[in-house]
């Protein structure tokens, strides 16, 4: 079923398409009455063209192509859009996107926080797809993919299975299922043989998830801060170039000299012909470079700074800031309370391992409330003991952990590095006392 008899809500954005395409679709052409109706009518339209395959000729089989937007302004759109266009006979001209999700399911925040974000695949007519990249000058280029009229037939037959109601939600995964891996596999499938890459198909040194994500969100450094905290080592390894086609603006890279391998041998081009259907900037419509001041590196920087200016007094007067620490600590325990969640509670496949957890835990807690307790300073000595030597071990180690880091991230931690110090010396029973010998 391509357009859901039962219209669901579908959000004005998404991370993998941001179109309204319910609102666009409703006000400016249909009324939910007519939506229904077209729903029926192309169910019944790709049943007689799967039926009327058997006996088709070469020219009457159906098109499909593969459709890469460019990168867009948001940061769910960073790695483009992709779409699959069909077009039959009698005018039929549809475009089949994976990348819907109905913001008005239940608990649907708790959910995408937790993993469990679902989304939905569509089909509707291609002119309204393209008409919001047109507003936004976003570039789009077709790839049509070279099939026989069996594998056309089939590939019908596949993409109407899976727009099934029973079968139309999928949980979303950002690199291993989205809406650029979905409609390559089914290719794939209806080829009966696999795509290969011109370029070969191995581990590249240095490229792993993460590294690509870097490099289409190098413009929004506080969007990759987020994402480097909450992913942990298990986006790290060398990856692909299959695994790197998660991401849309690759995948149209990747299949411009890609070919399918016959059982005979022979390599048959998967891309017939490509053309560009919305001119603009190859790279997208993207924000600009953040300023180097506004920087998540930048702001390491300026903590580093005021945690040293904070320190020395500390040093000369005996006396902890504790202000400062509760204020730091705080905040690493907010974190650390949302690591924990991920960690421990969500489903998302690359959150566990995470090694900033020996920075980030709620544990941080202690020395963020403890500091103002009397009786609690022994227990916060041992902490930040402990609390040392894990992150010693996290800034000198990381790279044998097989987590990358954020550039940011080693001067966070230098500056809780230095506070543990410091309360260690200032907490130790020795200097306490050497303190209360001088006042007396």
């Amino acid at each position: 079923m391509l357009i859901p008899l039962t219209i669901p809500y579908y959000p004005r954005r998404s991370r993998n398409h941001d179109i309204s395409y319910r609102e666009m679709f409703m006000k400016a052409y249909f009324s939910q009455t007519q939506l229904r109706r077209i729903g029926i009518g192309i169910i019944m339209i790709l049943h007689a063209a799967i039926w009327c395959m058997a006996n088709a000729q070469a020219t009457d089989a159906p098109r499909f192509s593969l459709i890469t937007c460019a990168p867009g302004k948001e940061i769910y759109q960073l790695e483009g859009h992709e779409a699959l266009r069909i077009r039959m006979g009698g005018g039929i001209d549809l475009a089949v996107n994976w990348g819907l999700f109905d913001f008005n399911s239940p608990n649907f925040l708790y959910r995408f926080v937790k993993g469990e974000t679902d989304y939905m695949a569509g089909a509707y007519p291609f002119a309204i797809f393209l008409e919001e990249y047109e507003k936004e000058g976003r570039r789009v280029v077709e790839q049509e993919i070279n099939l026989t009229p069996r594998q056309a037939s089939r590939l019908l037959a596949l993409v109407e299975e899976n727009l099934l109601t029973e079968n139309r939600t999928y949980r979303y995964n950002y690199v291993k299922d989205n809406c650029a891996t979905r409609p390559f596999e089914l290719i794939e499938r209806a080829a009966g043989t696999p795509v290969i890459f011109t370029e070969a198909d191995t581990v590249a040194a240095n490229t792993s998830f993460r590294s690509e994500m870097t490099r289409y969100h190098k413009n929004y450094p506080w969007y990759q801060f987020g994402i480097d905290m909450a992913l942990g080592s298990g986006i790290d390894y060398n990856i692909t170039q299959r695994e790197r086609i998660f991401a849309p603006v690759e995948l149209e890279r990747a299949l411009d000299d890609a070919y399918f391998l016959m059982p005979d041998g022979n390599r048959i081009p998967v891309v017939t012909k490509s053309a560009i259907l919305l001119p603009g900037p190859e790279e997208g419509v993207a924000e600009g470079p953040t300023p180097l001041l506004l920087t998540p590196v930048a702001a390491g920087w300026y903590l580093l700074l005021l945690t040293i200016a904070v320190s020395i007094p500390d040093l000369r007067r005996h006396r902890l800031s504790r202000w400062f620490d509760s204020t730091l600590y705080g905040i690493q325990f907010l974190a650390g309370c949302l690591l924990t969640f991920l960690i421990f509670i969500s489903v998302h496949e690359a959150t566990s391992p995470n090694w900033l957890y020996l920075w980030l835990n709620p544990l941080c807690a202690l020395p963020a409330i403890g500091i103002w307790i009397k009786s609690w300073k022994r227990v916060v000595y041992w902490y930040q003991i402990c609390n040392f030597a894990a992150l010693t071990v996290l800034l000198s180690a990381h790279s044998l952990l097989g987590q990358a880091l954020n550039a940011a991230f080693p001067l966070f931690i230098l500056c809780a590095l230095i506070r543990s110090a410091i309360e260690i010396y200032m907490l130790h029973p020795r200097h306490t006392s050497d303190i209360m010998k001088r006042k007396k």
